[in-house]
């Protein structure tokens, strides 16, 4: 594991604002007492927990305030998102199972024994392809993941097997919510590239030697809507990175991930 170099976050800069996470929860009538934290930043605070039934991962979405506002209904949102999220892709591999919700805010999932895709790694020959067919599954469901741009975002099982296990941001529209219409089925594909093109960007980085030449070519291509959004966001996502450094609310180096 990396080491942190970190000083105390802000009560206002943690998802649960003073309070830490519980120790002690149940999920589907089982109950499971608090291991250790993984995370506990502006967002989200996530945690493991075992039990008698195993070892679960607790993630409760923004509850405190911030500001003044009450930011609870947005985490409690994004918490019914996710757990829908996880639960739409249960029938694909490598994504975590649901094993109930917490409180408002919280989801109960199951762990994943593995870390974080480092930027050194050399996964097998089995991890891409693999994690390609994971991404497919969800793309045949509607689904995009959107957050899989970084290395960290795919965790690395101990197996060597690939899992995703973030879907807060993932997006999935009903067609009884208006997912059948040109607008969304546009907005879908346009996200569903920009997952294919990180996914290659990723293969390319770590294992490129399985890349054809063609493969390789789209790999280091990116489409002019993330162009577009790199040049007006990345300066303020770079700032915005460096301030919560700064404040403590985001470590320097980063660490084991959450299963």
């Amino acid at each position: 594991m990396s080491s942190l170099k970190k000083i105390a976050a802000p009560s206002w800069l943690r998802a649960l604002g003073s309070e830490e996470l519980p120790a002690l929860i149940s999920a589907n009538g089982r109950s499971y007492r608090h291991l250790r934290t993984f995370k506990h930043d502006f967002f989200a605070a996530t945690g493991l927990y075992e039990g008698p039934a195993g070892r679960v991962v607790l993630k409760m979405s923004r509850g405190a305030p911030a500001s003044g506002l009450p930011l609870g209904l947005v985490g409690g949102f994004l918490a019914r998102h996710e757990a829908d999220m996880l639960r739409l892709a249960g029938s694909v591999g490598g994504v975590p199972r649901l094993v109930g919700r917490w409180g408002v805010t919280g989801i109960v999932r199951e762990y994943i024994e593995g870390r974080s895709l480092a930027r050194t790694d050399v996964p097998n020959e089995e991890f891409f392809p693999n994690l390609e067919r994971i991404l497919r599954g969800l793309h045949a469901l509607g689904a995009a993941v959107v957050d899989l741009e970084k290395p960290e975002n795919v965790l690395l099982g101990e197996d060597g097997r690939p899992y995703l296990i973030d879907f807060q941001i993932a997006w999935h529209l009903p067609v009884n919510r208006g997912g059948a219409t040109w607008a969304a089925r546009w907005f879908l594909r346009v996200l569903q590239e920009s997952d294919r093109y990180h996914l290659l960007k990723l293969w390319r980085r770590l294992r490129p030697d399985q890349l054809s030449a063609e493969e390789y070519a789209r790999s280091a291509r990116a489409p002019f809507w993330i162009r577009w959004h790199r040049a007006v966001f990345g300066p303020l996502t770079r700032l915005r990175r460096e301030i919560l450094v700064r404040l403590g609310a985001r470590p320097t180096a980063h660490g084991r991930s959450p299963g």
